[in-house]
């Protein structure tokens, strides 16, 4: 009898002549379907099979990366909570009330100013949209202008600490709008809010971007950030 043994050692051929003389009987596994249970243990005979074979990597089922499913808002790096209280700080600027005014200096964002910049320039418009991109320059600009003059004077604040201060201090003249719609027509009693609302922005502002460091300089510093703030409100009143 010939026999030819493959290399892959599954199976042995004879040949036919000597094929008569074999018997015998094939056992098949005990194979069962569970097609409802859902059950993937590892210890199943088609798993098993295909981790045999080399095919184990058909059973790896890909997770999910826990970066891509973020909310939108921690996406964006956007903090409610934290831009909240730095409009208190902004509004309340007394060292009494006992916020800790520093943070809106020592920990900067750019969502919240750029929101409180859009606002003002919202209730600016009177019809001109235009008014809305040149708001939004006088604000980069105006306070890159700032940011170079606190280093010039020695002052240790960054572009970006300058631009959220400006910006979230525009939130006094937001303030003061409806109240100018009000009585507009009292000429005094305007003015009169008008320079309160300006006083009460640049000295948010220079509070915090205005530190010891400046020593005698200061009136350098908070003089063009209040006249910042009277060309932002001269924006909005059209005077």
């Amino acid at each position: 009898m010939q026999t030819f043994s493959p290399t892959n050692g599954d199976f042995t051929f004879v040949s036919s002549t000597d094929a008569e003389e074999l018997s015998g009987s094939i056992d098949a596994p005990d194979v069962k379907l569970n097609m409802g249970s859902g059950d993937t243990s590892k210890d199943a005979y088609a798993t098993t099979f295909l981790r045999q074979r080399g095919y184990g990597w058909l059973l790896e089922v890909e997770e999910d990366d826990p970066e891509d499913s973020k909310p939108l808002l921690e996406e964006l790096d956007i903090d409610l909570k934290d831009i909240y209280y730095k409009i208190r700080c902004v509004l309340m600027p007394m060292p009494s009330l006992g916020f800790n005014r520093q943070v809106v200096r020592d920990n900067p964002d750019f969502w919240g100013p750029l929101a409180i910049v859009l606002m003002f320039s919202m209730i600016s418009i009177y019809g001109q949209f235009r008014v809305v991109s040149w708001i939004i320059t006088i604000w980069i600009f105006g306070s890159l202008t700032i940011f170079l003059l606190a280093r010039v004077l020695g002052g240790e604040v960054s572009y970006g600490q300058v631009l959220g201060v400006i910006g979230y201090s525009l939130l006094p003249l937001i303030v003061i709008a409806p109240l100018l719609l009000v009585i507009g027509v009292f000429d005094v009693v305007a003015t009169l809010i008008k320079l309160f609302g300006v006083f009460w922005a640049a000295y948010s502002a220079a509070s915090l971007l205005v530190g010891d460091e400046f020593k005698t300089k200061k009136p350098l510093l908070i003089y063009p950030i209040f006249l910042l703030y009277i060309y932002f409100l001269s924006l909005y009143t059209g005077v």
